[in-house]
């Protein structure tokens, strides 16, 4: 198998690179695995031997982030979109090239519409061709329109582009490839409304958590200086998505929480105001400053983020542009904690909104919630939710279906089992 990733997939300490991993991890044991994969992160490189310990050929190729949107911005034509080519590198092309037709490759996976080139566009193919499967995790073209629909001028522009482009991309991929696979299917069927064409090569394969390594069973040293109760969010900063979703809460839901903590404690004692803590890698200015607000604290990169939601009062996961699963949701659910969510961020996730999870739209809804919490009123939530995910997102049941797809024949019409999407109607 060639598995292409557009980051190295280890460690697992974000969504693409969580699901990455798991999935080499997966194929490992039963594939011969040819894995190619840029770095953009120089920590990154200490964890090579890890990868390399699993797979019969490994390589990767480092890209820096300012050089490669330049390069990309210096290719821009018409109609192709900018992603394709920040993500491109001659080293990685050269080498999949010489591996496709040196090897005898059965299957190749691709991890994302933007390594889709390196397969599609790799020239002559060996006889015969391997069987291509695109997993695009989620609808990756409705997030840049959706950053098109809040930015404004000029990137409003650019990011609308990208979306128009990216899609018509994602299309022609979907149908170069015998299955396009998604994190969901709501993911599967927001892409069967927008390249109908494509419906009888989609299907999904979920996300799974690693419940032992999220266990609430497992002790952690708090690292919190007092007992104020913590809403904590974690996520990478640099990520635009996360970045708004942490200001947007800091400069909205924390005030309303500001005032209605000021009273007292439904036993009559004054209670502890909250503290949002912003757990994560990377924040940029916008991010970095909210820790002046009198209630907010911005960690940067931490070693491990499970000691910040183990030792929360609450897990926040306020995003107001979302794709996909948000790992983040899955593991304060395994964590046991008490967690509350946008309908943006809880899309998707196989759980009872109100029993396992509570949802809420807008700020005045999420600082209710957030409030009820902290009063006690929802007991057994955190309980409830590690429940739901015991029972519906563990990695060995999910890559089960896997395992069944790649086991089906070769073709190019839709596989007749009871993992063949339903129809996908608008």
């Amino acid at each position: 198998m060639l598995f292409l990733c557009h980051r190295i997939p280890y460690p697992p300490d974000k969504g693409e690179k969580i699901r990455a991993w798991n999935l080499v991890k997966h194929l490992a044991a039963s594939h011969r695995l040819h894995l190619g994969c840029l770095i953009d992160d120089p920590a990154d490189w200490q964890h090579v031997s890890r990868l390399q310990a699993l797979c019969a050929d490994f390589a990767a190729f480092g890209i820096d982030r300012r050089r490669q949107k330049l390069r990309a911005l210096a290719r821009f034509r018409p109609g192709r979109p900018l992603m394709l080519d920040y993500y491109g590198h001659a080293g990685l092309r050269r080498w999949t090239r010489e591996t496709l037709a040196r090897d005898t490759i059965d299957v190749a996976y691709i991890c994302s519409a933007a390594m889709a080139p390196y397969v599609l566009e790799a020239g002559r193919m060996p006889k015969p061709a391997p069987r291509r499967i695109l997993d695009m995790q989620d609808v990756d073209s409705e997030k840049w329109t959706e950053y098109g629909r809040k930015e404004g001028w000029p990137m409003r522009l650019v990011w609308a582009r990208e979306g128009r482009t990216l899609l018509a991309y994602e299309r022609k991929a979907a149908l170069a490839c015998e299955r396009t696979l998604f994190v969901s299917e709501a993911e599967c069927r927001r892409f069967g409304e927008l390249a109908p064409e494509t419906r009888p090569r989609l299907d999904w394969v979920e996300n799974g958590v690693d419940l032992d390594r999220f266990s609430p069973q497992r002790v952690f040293d708090t690292p919190f200086p007092d007992s104020a109760p913590r809403l904590v969010f974690t996520g990478h900063m640099d990520y635009w998505p996360n970045a708004d979703a942490a200001e947007w809460f800091a400069r909205e839901v924390m005030p309303i929480l500001r005032q209605r903590v000021s009273g007292q404690g439904t036993a009559g004692q004054r209670r502890p105001a909250p503290r949002f803590v912003v757990v994560g890698a990377n924040p940029g200015p916008g991010v970095a400053a909210l820790a002046k607000l009198p209630d907010v604290d911005v960690t940067g990169r931490v070693a491990d983020v499970r000691p910040y939601v183990a030792h929360a009062a609450a897990v926040v996961a306020p995003l107001r542009i979302a794709r996909g699963i948000q790992n983040k949701v899955l593991e304060g659910m395994a964590l046991a904690r008490p967690l509350i969510a946008t309908p943006q961020a809880f899309e998707g996730v196989r759980a009872q909104a109100g029993q396992d999870v509570l949802v809420g739209d807008g700020a005045d809804a999420l600082a209710r919630l957030v409030g009820e919490v902290l009063d006690g009123a929802h007991p057994g939530l955190g309980e409830a939710g590690r429940r739901a995910v015991e029972r519906n997102y563990q990695w060995a049941a999910t890559l089960r279906k896997l395992d069944r797809l790649l086991a089906d024949r070769p073709c190019r019409e839709p596989v007749p089992n009871e993992y063949t999407p339903r129809e996908l109607t608008p």
